[in-house]
């Protein structure tokens, strides 16, 4: 029987599970705008294996993107700001280190796959100048007669048809699919520790995003590499992830491993999310759509952020955020942010 007791599995005392590269604490990244204080990413605290996929799971505007940006001090300036945290990378804390050793983090150490490949790469650049620069930057020692061979494998490694006479392309004259592998190449291609991958399937059709996602798959096998996958969508978690954080409004609400989110979602926002998912085996008149909007930018919040949404808030949720819950699968991982967790014989069910 899981313990209904509040639990903290993210307490700065703690010690981290094994293998652990990468551990964000309380994390908060704040926009000061002149009308309102937007609180982005309001105490985030999570944790990334070597060589696992952690999802990152939300709505539009729940924060996922400034966190990934905030691991990498990219958090949008002059009005974003880091206010409290730590991310340990290695045993070393990111939010400490200066400007230019930072530089020398992101892209060798810690890359990122944003979303739009389009805006990822220069137009007036061949993909073999972009790739090339990514290795000249990174300074691992290639000789200069090498580079293009190194760029060559590096097109072949991501499945790229044809990489000696793509490298003399520009990106205007590749596919959405194309551009978006050449961006993964270049994620890869200092070897990272961790990739942040934020929504790289959005722009793709279903038959690319499939292959795109086995691609992804097959690079971490071979490299034991890191991912964060942030994503919108439950289907692409349910077959990239290991384990899955539920973001609303700048919190993480659930996490745990993914089976024992998917068979037993402890909090009803998780709940909403996965019951959006249409099921090919069921018939339906009208699919399940959350009722409401999350909270607008910069709106004062008091208590639980989803009970404005949710069937089964009552005044204390409106009054006081919950502590953290142990989750209703028993998985020592699995917890979730709801008064209700309080009661053992409670199950999220929809109406």
């Amino acid at each position: 029987m899981p313990t209904t007791a509040a639990v903290q599995p993210h307490s700065r005392d703690r010690d981290p599970p094994a293998e652990v590269i990468l551990d964000v604490k309380d994390l908060r990244t704040y926009l000061f705008t002149k009308r309102a204080l937007v609180k982005a990413v309001d105490g985030v605290s999570f944790y990334l294996r070597r060589g696992e996929t952690l999802g990152i799971v939300g709505e539009s505007g729940s924060g996922k993107s400034i966190t990934a940006l905030s691991l990498l001090r990219m958090e949008p300036k002059p009005a974003g700001r880091i206010v409290a945290g730590e991310v340990w990378f290695q045993g070393e804390d990111l939010l400490r280190k200066s400007p230019a050793e930072m530089r020398r983090i992101r892209g060798r150490r810690i890359s990122m796959i944003l979303q739009d490949p389009q805006t990822s790469l220069n137009p007036v650049f061949t993909i073999g100048n972009q790739l090339t620069e990514a290795f000249t930057t990174a300074r691992q020692g290639i000789s200069r007669a090498r580079l293009p061979q190194v760029v060559v494998e590096v097109l072949r490694k991501v499945n790229i048809a044809d990489p000696e006479r793509r490298v003399s392309t520009y990106p205007h004259q590749l596919s959405g699919g194309m551009k978006q592998r050449v961006v993964g190449a270049i994620a890869i291609s200092c070897s990272p520790d961790i990739v942040i991958a934020d929504e790289p399937t959005t722009s793709l059709d279903l038959t690319i995003q499939a292959q795109y996602l086995r691609l992804i798959r097959q690079l971490q096998e071979t490299s034991g590499v890191g991912i964060i996958f942030i994503t919108h969508d439950f289907g692409i978690v349910a077959k990239m992830c290991d384990r899955v954080a539920v973001m609303y409004a700048g919190k993480i609400v659930e996490h745990g491993p993914v089976r024992a989110i998917f068979n037993h979602p402890s909090h009803p926002y998780t709940q909403a999310l996965i019951h959006s998912v249409p099921k090919l085996e069921e018939r339906t008149e009208r699919l399940y759509s959350i009722p409401g909007q999350p909270p607008a930018p910069g709106e004062a919040l008091v208590g639980c952020r989803f009970a404005k949404r949710c069937e089964f808030a009552d005044d204390r949720c409106r009054q006081e955020y919950p502590p953290v819950f142990a989750g209703r699968s028993g998985h020592q991982e699995h917890t979730a942010d709801c008064w209700r967790l309080e009661d053992p014989t409670w199950r999220p069910s929809l109406r």
